[in-house]
């Protein structure tokens, strides 16, 4: 008996395992901790001053890149303590919007000089604002279906008799 070429063969798509717990752990608290480096790297040392493409209207912008790091870190270490899928979501929600606020003032008050560069930064880095606004607006929509099933399964859970 010979086997089907592989062109005719049906696949079947492979549904992927979850994390672990400690695998999920694990990533929250990588991503508290890049915040926060982020946060010192930007506000203490070097700080931000010291890209030489920053013009001091960064200042301005400044508070929402905070905020929204700030977010990240509160979301992961909750997210660390408690690891409910319903909490990750709500937390998803909220550090996508406030990090979709913060690109719209980087996008509004652009705290970017290139000087004389012959190369296009300024176009490059308005489209990549665009691709992130973008992206955070479809992020924040996924992470409220995320939040309305995982609250619909843990009242499917609840109602089961055990």
């Amino acid at each position: 008996m010979t086997a089907d070429p592989p062109e005719t063969r049906r696949r079947t798509p492979r549904r992927r395992e979850p994390l672990s717990p400690a695998a999920r752990r694990f990533g929250y608290a990588v991503a508290a901790f890049v915040n926060l480096l982020l946060l010192f790297l930007g506000n203490v040392w070097p700080g931000w001053q010291v890209l030489p493409f920053l013009t001091a209207e960064t200042l301005d912008v400044l508070p929402w890149i905070n905020a929204s790091l700030a977010a990240g870190v509160v979301v992961n270490v909750v997210n660390l303590v408690f690891d409910r899928a319903w909490l990750k979501a709500l937390g998803d929600i909220v550090t996508t919007s406030v990090g979709l606020v913060a690109t719209i003032q980087l996008w509004a008050v652009f705290p970017f000089d290139f000087g004389t560069s012959t190369f296009p930064w300024e176009i490059v880095v308005r489209t990549l604002l665009i691709l992130a606004i973008v992206g955070s607006a479809i992020g924040i929509i996924a992470a409220v279906v995320a939040f309305v099933r995982a609250l619909i399964r843990g009242a499917d859970a609840a109602a089961r008799p055990s």
